[in-house]
């Protein structure tokens, strides 16, 4: 039985994958016992977080 992967290993897997410093320990971990469903929630979360973020700052800056 796959023992799966926490939230918290999700969360932290998305946000090193966003930067581009994910290690090789952690992918193989997400690939063999992650769900995708769970990594690509995450990762749609993170990218509109990410977007209301940019436009925050983008309005606070022109106003």
């Amino acid at each position: 039985m796959k023992k799966g992967t926490g939230f918290f290993a999700v969360i932290q897997s998305t946000l090193a994958a966003a930067f581009g410093v994910q290690s090789q320990k952690n992918r193989q971990r997400d690939f063999n016992e992650g769900r995708p469903a769970h990594f690509i929630i995450a990762g749609l979360i993170a990218t509109a977080f990410f977007i209301f973020c940019l436009a925050l700052i983008v309005k606070l800056v022109l106003s």
